[in-house]
């Protein structure tokens, strides 16, 4: 339907925008939100530089990673380092507090509000911010679930008081072997609940979660809805800005607005309906109180 020829970036006063998506904000039916990674970057959740360093300085200085989520992939030698890392990883992108109240701000904007959120962000902070869980899908996974990592069963598993204990225990850049989690159906390792390939687990709450974001999209499919991106990028587009591109494209009452510092981009075929604003997130929200 769009050709990157057709694309159109926004050049346009943030300040005119602003006020015009602050009064679609207000005027439409329901907002449906696209969360992609740069909303958790605007929050302060950055994987390079010096939050990096501070947790992962020994890794650093053993395999030269340059960044926390190459780091993610390394074979390392035994399941009890590998564990080491990602209980630093889970830990500091799922159970401590965001760096910056940006999800806040964003809550505070759709108070009393029709909304639903579809996000790629695995953090979690949507729901730690207070957003009403019946009213989010994560279609990517969680950092705070494992699974099976054949999968033999389709079941999901919380992790937040043994990644806590892994973080206390381990040492010289190991956990202890006892808490190497297993799968209690078949003894496989356990893996994350991450997107990575086709062992991806989606189970009954990610299905449930997919169903009430149809029948959302449906109850709404010729009112006036906003389409609200946030921080997508060109990693995942076919989950939130292609959809959101072609919803808006085929109802005239839909209004499709992204925010995205350098990446505020819409089709030609939408433009007179879209509202993009080139700035820093955390910014445009505060400006949109």
């Amino acid at each position: 339907m769009f050709s990157k020829s057709w694309i159109t970036t926004s050049t346009r006063d943030c300040s005119e925008q602003i006020e015009k998506l602050k009064n679609e904000m207000d005027a439409a039916d329901a907002i449906v939100i696209g969360a992609g990674a740069g909303l958790s970057a605007s929050a302060g959740f950055t994987y390079t530089g010096e939050r990096f360093e501070k947790y992962f300085g020994d890794f650093i200085e053993r395999y030269g990673f340059r960044d926390m989520y190459s780091g993610g992939f390394y074979p390392f030698g035994s399941l009890e380092e590998y564990w080491a890392y990602w209980s630093r990883y889970i830990y500091i992108n799922r159970y401590m507090d965001a760096p910056k109240p940006v999800y806040n701000d964003l809550l505070r904007l759709i108070e009393g509000k029709n909304y639903f959120v579809l996000t790629t962000n695995v953090d979690h902070y949507f729901q730690k911010s207070g957003f009403d869980k019946s009213r989010l899908f994560y279609t990517q996974g969680d950092y705070g679930l494992w699974q099976c990592s054949k999968p033999c069963h389709q079941k999901t598993y919380d992790n937040e008081a043994a990644v806590k204990r892994m973080l206390k225990e381990q040492e010289n850049m190991r956990v202890p072997g006892e808490l190497v989690p297993y799968c209690p159906v078949c003894g496989a390792p356990m893996t994350m609940n991450l997107r990575a390939d086709m062992t991806f687990v989606e189970d009954e709450g990610w299905h449930k979660a997919l169903l009430r974001y149809k029948d959302f999209l449906r109850s709404y499919a010729d009112r006036h809805i906003l389409f609200l991106e946030l921080g997508g990028g060109g990693n995942t587009p076919a989950i939130i800005k292609y959809p959101f591109w072609s919803m808006t494209y085929q109802n005239p009452k839909a209004v499709y607005a992204c925010i995205n510092l350098g990446e505020a981009v819409c089709p030609d075929g939408i433009e007179k309906q879209s509202i993009c604003i080139n700035t820093d997130i955390a910014d445009a929200l505060l400006a949109l109180q």
